[in-house]
């Protein structure tokens, strides 16, 4: 799954992943995995980064050809 957390991030006055991870409850080292692929947010959290970043889900996270499998 690729994710444009980042972009969305920075595009918010460069918003810091733990100030980011802050506002939805959850650790710094998640907003990271996260964004380095490597951890799938839940649905209420994927949610919950698309609220507090002004956008949706389909935005932030787009599913790959090997998501399909």
């Amino acid at each position: 799954m690729k994710t444009n957390l980042r972009k969305f991030r920075f595009n918010r006055d460069e918003l810091s992943q733990q100030k980011l991870a802050d506002m939805v409850k959850v650790s710094r080292q998640t907003i990271v995995s996260i964004e380095r692929g490597d951890y799938a947010p839940s649905v209420k959290l994927a949610l919950l980064l698309a609220e507090k970043l002004e956008t949706t889900v389909d935005e932030l996270f787009i599913l790959e050809e090997k998501d399909h499998v």
